[in-house]
């Protein structure tokens, strides 16, 4: 029984090799750093600025605002560095799936990538109903009124949207031909529609520090009282809740923590970038550029419009649906309200496609490595695209879009996002502390195999080490309580990657359980209460022990384009703060997620784990049989081209 249990966990945590044998791809290589920047600041950059900073502002962090997207941004960039070095280390597409996959193995990669298609799906649903809304809202609601009479669906339970929105329905559809159409048509219609975007976005800055007042940094009590008598307001005044305390923050530290936290989500979108390994003309470059070129545009963006807003317009009197028009009007350039509608549209336009464009490249990407049917990984050898996976996405997302009501589901978009975060930080705390490399072309030294004249990464047992080993030091020894602070050896043996993998299991499910007392217990924290202090400083504690474990080993020194500074620190408090926003989230959303995962592991155990390529009898790639049938390894330096030509010679 336990020899059962112990091959059945081997199985979940099978790893995936990479295939370092060429650059070879089925996609067109034809996207530039630009194109990925304009993809990523797309993606990230949607309607949110034009209503998010007006209802942070409003309700919780008053002129401090900027300060809630700075922490945000600080926030983001974190998970973002991960996602860089990835990008850097793993050229093929995927993206936390991927990255999952040659990490911790089959099932967490599964949970990934099935949670990433519902991120996707959902955020493709809810921004093109969205679109469809903001239209709707220039023909003065016009179309609304229209399907509501002659198409009204009054269901109970909230479930299904008041009216069918074809409007939406269309839009999903004409953009899925649009992606099916090729990849380099895409990219250019995203970079047209992010320029004007920004140029929309550059006229409210620019406008806002013209007409702004800087004294609206600063406002007093008796200016709010001012406020409410000039207009007639007789209700009662609640100062405390509308006003704060004045000045540059009203609503103290803990607003502007509240509103840095909703912030965060105004920076989920980037990790697109990511998914266009295979597409990028140079991705071990292009991608850590863009993903860190396209985070820092965006905080500037956000930085600028929420100072912009808040010095045009007192935050009192903002307007938490259409701020910028309402801030326009009080400052007399009414008409400025339809080029705020313009790059609104646009903004939603480069967020829509950026919701689109990853989806069916993590659905290939699965369905490839056999954990979803293969149908969905066919290519279209004109286009260069999944074409299966790209209609079948686009259609289902298009249906969402047209029948539901998306407002009870969109935070369920956060949980996929923000698992994936978490994820790839790990990812990237264990393979630098584990022996040998994953064999990227961008490294000096590869571990490859010679096998039927193609080379391969090396793959050892099941679950054993997919990176390969290094050919110099002690690879085995056994393992004492000296070696967790005072590792034998100043590169990675077998046992400290081992030590680094054990730890940092167990400071995630400690930095879970922390995460839980704080999301749950943070009042009686604040207010002192013993049992509260005393767990969480316990779990302070052993978290810091943990780390310090992570940070004694030895760390594994390779060329890459880019890496992640402050190891293991700045991938750890990533993983602290994707888990910390995730239990935020309400227990509706939590069981929805089970509901979703409930589906997901009945693919996966009824389909996914036979047809795994990893599984030995699915139809894979001769290159992963090849790699799982020889176990003799051969190091050599980094293949030149004759190397390769005189291997795969007869």
């Amino acid at each position: 029984m336990a020899s059962k249990l112990s091959h059945f966990g081997k199985i979940l945590l099978r790893r995936r090799a990479l295939d370092i044998s060429s650059e070879e791809t089925r996609f067109a290589r034809c996207l530039s750093t630009l194109d990925l920047i304009a993809l990523g600041v797309g993606s990230t950059l949607g309607a949110g600025v034009y209503v998010l900073a007006g209802e942070v502002a409003r309700e919780k962090a008053g002129p401090a605002i900027v300060l809630c997207f700075l922490i945000a941004a600080l926030s983001s960039m974190l998970a973002g560095l991960c996602y860089a070095e990835f990008g850097a280390r793993v050229p093929k597409t995927g993206s936390a799936y991927l990255y999952s996959y040659v990490t911790v193995g089959e099932i967490w990669a599964f949970i990934t990538g099935w949670n990433l298609i519902l991120s996707y799906v959902i955020g493709t649903a809810s921004v093109a109903r969205a679109w469809s809304s903001t239209f709707d809202n220039l023909v003065e609601q016009k179309i609304s009124g229209f399907f509501k009479a002659s198409m009204a669906m009054k269901v109970p339970g909230e479930v299904l949207a008041e009216y069918p929105d074809l409007f939406a329905l269309i839009l999903v559809l004409l953009l899925t031909g649009l992606l099916a159409f090729g990849v380099s048509e895409s990219a250019l219609v995203n970079k047209i529609f992010t320029g004007i975007n920004l140029v929309v976005l550059g006229f409210v800055i620019i406008s806002g520090f013209v007409k702004g007042d800087t004294a609206n940094w600063n406002l007093m009590e008796e200016d709010y009282i001012a406020f409410k008598v000039a207009s007639n307001n007789t209700g009662p005044v609640n100062i405390a809740e509308e006003f704060g305390v004045g000045g540059f923050a009203p609503f103290g530290l803990t607003g502007v923590l509240s509103g840095a936290a909703t912030c965060f989500y105004a920076f989920v979108g980037f990790d697109c970038i990511a998914t266009t390994s295979e597409e990028a003309k140079n991705p071990m470059r292009s991608i850590p550029v863009g993903i860190v070129a396209s985070l820092l545009i965006c905080f500037f963006a956000y930085f600028g419009v929420s100072a912009a807003l808040t010095m045009m317009m007192p935050y009192y009197q903002l307007n938490t649906q259409s701020p910028l028009p309402e801030a326009f009007s009080h400052v007399g350039w009414a008409p400025a309200r339809y080029i705020v509608a313009v790059g609104s549209l646009c903004a939603l336009s480069t967020s829509l496609l950026g919701s689109m464009f990853p989806m069916p490249r993590v659905i290939y990407a699965m369905a490839e490595d056999g954990l979803l049917f293969r149908g969905l990984s066919r290519m279209n050898t004109r286009t260069k695209t999944p074409l299966l996976a790209t209609i079948a996405s686009g259609v289902v997302a298009a249906l969402m879009a047209f029948l539901f009501d998306l407002a009870a589901l969109v935070d369920l978009m956060s949980i996929g996002t923000l698992l994936a975060y978490s994820l790839v930080a790990i990812c990237v705390l264990i393979l630098r502390y584990q022996p040998g490399s994953l064999n990227s072309s961008s490294q000096t030294e590869k571990l490859v195999e010679l096998v039927e004249g193609e080379k391969v990464a090396v793959t050892g047992e099941d679950s054993g080490d997919e990176d390969g080993m290094e050919p110099d030091g002690p690879l085995r020894e056994r393992f004492t309580a000296k070696l967790l602070f005072s590792p034998s050896s100043e590169t990675p043996t077998q046992t400290s990657g081992t030590i680094v993998y054990a730890t940092t299991a167990i400071i995630s499910f400690l930095i879970v359980v922390l995460c839980i007392v704080l999301a749950n217990y943070l009042n009686e924290l604040l207010a002192g209460h013993p049992g509260v202090v005393t767990s969480c400083v316990i779990l302070a504690l052993l978290c810091a022990v943990c780390m310090i474990i992570i940070w004694r080993q030895p760390e594994r020194k390779e060329a890459l384009t880019f890496k992640v500074p402050l190891l293991p620190w700045l991938p750890l408090f990533s993983v602290f703060v994707n888990i910390y926003l995730m239990m935020q989230l309400d227990l509706g959303t939590w069981t929805r997620f089970t509901v979703w995962m409930a589906i997901g592991f009945a693919i996966y155990f009824f389909y996914g784990i036979k047809h795994s390529n990893k599984a030995g009898n699915g139809s894979s790639p001769k290159k992963y049989e090849s790699a799982m049938q020889s176990k003799s390894p051969i190091y050599r330096g980094a293949p030149s081209d004759s190397d390769v030509e005189g291997g795969s010679s007869p």
